[in-house]
């Protein structure tokens, strides 16, 4: 019998009070010699020995990689719901390192005199299996309160605290029947201690489990079998596990090859025997039950039943490339509550899939292409203004592990940074050089997103956008092929990289030449704006007349009831001169009356510490406009102060754009509309209401910064690209993605000349 488990290897260590330092470095050695697993006896009674969950604790700060457990948690002396949360708590601080072992309970005389209940051995299986359901869903990262009344446990709105960084498997320790149907129906591992089994005892075991597991839904190969074991190393064999390594493996190969085990878990507190047997005996037993069952411990762990039965339509989870395996998020997984919506947008993926390199991106690629009707998002960061990073029943490519961040060149201030880095990370990557990159105006922004729509930031007048400092990137392209592209390499590709990256592959890694920044002033100014139009009109009249080295923005939303109208200004100098902040300052800071006012020097990633942390929660679909202006007319004003105070909007922001970022031929990039000084994003609720009055004011753009525009109409991308930028991406895209792979962000269409790709670019249908 063999369940497709792959072997792996522990040590069974006792916390023994009057040597803790002992214990720990017993646990860090299990993890130096290359042991899978570390755990530890649970008796909360007993004077001797130290209480499991703060060593494991402890152990868990002192290691970086095995993983921790109990063996096993006696569960009548932890309460359940605060047990979840302990346990949420302690993986996510390890780094998804905790395993859940529990244990029905023993020693009941030792168990009442610690205040609780003798239970009858009915009552204890009865007591466990609602404690599982308590922590299942307290650990189930849905986001919401855990209800539920049995005869021993109960919880009332229960809050499930952080959620882990793992799907945490439980493991129960047992050996009678009625656990054993127990660990069927519901754990995901059975641990039981072999010398206290008597022989065919483990067969037994198993097969009522499988039948237990089959009769509630289950694939039996979603338990892990794991044994404790103990013996000792000798010239001759005296018994089991007594002996030389070579007679140790014999013994333990058919508790592989027929009863399924694995993980077998060492229990010894002598250092030399836990060597001997991961150095002497480890490697022979591989070698023997790869032998014996040959191709029998490549398969993947079977999911819980509970999960696949969350999986969605049309996509084959079975097929996910092995290197994608162990960072595959579905729907019933814990950590899909933070992967599944975006800054704005609630999502609803079938599948989140999350590289850490470009040959990963390549299988998930690959795969994403094996599912042609299927939803693809791509995500850098997951801020996605405009909503495309996220979906309803696709497959979403996250790259937000791929995050690093290094410095290739100091001389030429040349850096690469992967597309999931977030831009306050970089800003604090280059400060101590004194170098920034303008980067948005949010530090929680991912990389990838920004660099290849555009990059509207703090220091645009003075030092250009974004992707005007982007110098190569290495990338997948719809065929799967990894390419890298510049001026000198594939520069037509590097050329559309730079404003519809989007369309045409997956950055991989980013290399831009930064500029010396030192500390900069940073202004915060609080405006009466009753005066919409005419606050609109001299704002845009001071920024246009700031020296280059000015860069602000503005933010007006509906006033509340009885209050006035206010605006709030942020503006960055790109000095620490004092007197030079405040002359550059004092004309913006004149437009209007000051309800308050802030002006600091500070490093520019002070500025850009602005990010919250944690994930995404988004909810619904964000409904918002974007547009480029060239300058902020009376009339322009006058619109734009009916759209404010229509009711439809309650974010209106202007930012400046000009300066630097006109400096740079149109014709350079696919970010073409370069004269506009000026760009403009709303938000709002209303969506005719907005629309309409949107549509109103069109005559005063001159262009379109897609990543705020959540309008997914054709008409948009003639919004976004002038006519001869707009058919140039079409025939590279038909040359680079004639799939159109790539066609859920602003989606340029392949430029072909049949008439039902014509129709479709038009956006009819037959």
């Amino acid at each position: 019998m063999n369940y497709g488990h792959p072997l792996e290897f522990g040590t069974f260590i006792t916390p023994d009070s009057a040597a803790p330092d002992r214990t720990v470095d017993l646990a860090v050695r299990s993890e130096e010699l290359g042991y899978d697993l570390v755990t530890f006896q649970d008796h909360p009674y007993m004077p001797t020995v130290l209480d499991a969950w703060t060593l494991m604790s402890w152990v868990a700060g002192r290691t970086s990689r095995i993983r921790i457990a109990a063996n096993v948690l006696n569960v009548p002396l932890r309460t359940p719901a605060v047990l979840a949360r302990s346990a949420a708590s302690l993986d996510l601080l390890s780094g998804g390192r905790l395993e859940l072992g529990l244990g029905a309970g023993a020693f009941w005389q030792a168990i009442a005199a610690m205040g609780e209940e003798r239970l009858s051995p009915g009552e204890a299986v009865e007591a466990l299996s609602e404690a599982i359901d308590i922590i299942r869903a307290m650990l189930g990262g849905t986001g919401t309160a855990a209800t539920y009344r049995g005869e021993h446990h109960h919880v009332a709105g229960a809050q499930g605290g952080p959620i882990p960084a793992h799907d945490i498997p439980i493991w129960v320790g047992a050996y009678k029947p009625r656990m054993l149907r127990l660990i069927g129906a519901k754990a995901d591992g059975w641990l039981p201690t072999l010398d206290r089994m008597e022989p065919g005892w483990l067969r037994e075991g198993n097969r009522i489990i499988d039948e237990a597991a089959r009769a509630a839904g289950r694939d039996p190969r979603e338990i892990r079998r794991l044994v404790n074991i103990s013996g000792s190393f000798s010239e001759t064999r005296t018994g089991f596990l007594n002996g030389p390594p070579s007679t140790w493996v014999d013994d333990l190969l058919p508790l592989v090859v027929e009863d399924g085990v694995g993980t077998f878990i060492l229990a010894t507190d002598d250092p030399d025997t836990m060597e001997r047997f991961i150095a002497e005996v480890v490697p022979q037993l591989r070698q023997a039950a790869e032998l014996a069952l040959p191709g029998g411990f490549t398969r993947r762990p079977i999911r819980r039943a509970e999960v696949r039965a969350k999986r969605r339509e049309g996509i084959d989870y079975d097929a996910i490339p092995a290197s994608l395996a162990d960072h595959a998020i579905e729907p019933g997984d814990p950590a899909y509550a933070t992967v599944r919506s975006t800054y704005m947008r609630g999502g609803s993926p079938g599948l989140v899939l999350q590289p850490i390199s470009t040959h990963e991106v390549v299988d998930a690629l690959a795969y994403a292409r094996a599912h042609p009707n299927v939803p693809l998002s791509l995500r850098s960061g997951g801020h996605g203004i405009s909503g495309r990073s996220t979906n309803t029943g696709g497959i979403v490519i996250d790259l937000s592990r791929m995050n690093r961040i290094e410095i290739l060149d100091e001389a030429t201030r040349r850096v690469r940074i992967e597309p999931g880095a977030r831009w306050k990370d970089v800003a604090d990557t280059l400060q101590p050089y004194g170098w920034a990159l303008t980067s948005g105006d949010y530090g929680g922004v991912g990389v990838g997103g920004l660099a290849t729509a555009g990059g509207v930031g703090w220091l645009a007048r003075e030092h250009g956008l974004t992707l005007d400092h982007l110098r190569a990137v290495e990338m997948v392209l719809a065929d799967g092929s990894v390419v890298r592209a510049s001026d000198e390499e594939n520069p037509d590709l590097f050329w559309a990289v730079r404003g519809a990256g989007a369309n045409f592959g997956i950055v991989t890694s980013f290399e831009f030449e930064v500029d010396e920044v030192g500390n900069v002033g940073f202004a915060q100014f609080v405006y009466d704006a009753t005066d919409t139009a005419g606050f609109l009109e001299r704002w845009g009249a001071a920024i246009e007349s700031a020296p280059r080295d000015v860069t602000g923005q503005v933010i007006l939303g509906q006033p509340r009831p009885g209050q006035p109208m206010i605006a709030q200004a942020m503006i960055m100098v790109d000095s620490d001169d004092p007197e030079t902040i405040i002359d550059r300052l004092q004309p913006i800071a004149r437009i209007a009356p000051l309800y308050d006012q802030n002006i600091v020097i500070i490093p520019y990633a002070g500025v850009m510490a602005n990010a919250a942390e944690g994930y995404h929660t988004g909810q619904g679909e964000p409904l918002g406009h974007s547009a480029l202006v060239e300058h902020i007319t009376p009339e322009f004003a006058a619109d734009a102060a009916r759209l404010i105070h229509s009711g439809a909007v309650y974010f209106f922001q202007v930012r400046a754009v000009g300066g630097a970022v006109a400096d740079v031929d149109p014709d350079a990039t696919a970010y073409a509309n370069r004269s506009a000084n000026f760009q403009i994003a709303v938000f709002g609720s209303r969506r005719r209401q907005l629309d309409t009055l949107w549509d109103d004011m069109r005559e005063h753009f001159n262009g379109m910064y897609l990543s705020f525009e959540t309008d997914r109409s054709v008409e948009r991308l003639h919004d976004a690209f002038p006519p001869r930028t707009l058919s140039r991406l079409r025939e590279l895209k038909a040359r680079y993605d004639p799939d159109n792979v790539f066609r859920d962000n602003f989606n340029i269409a392949p430029q072909r000349t049949d008439t039902a790709s014509a129709l479709q670019e038009a956006g009819i249908s037959r």
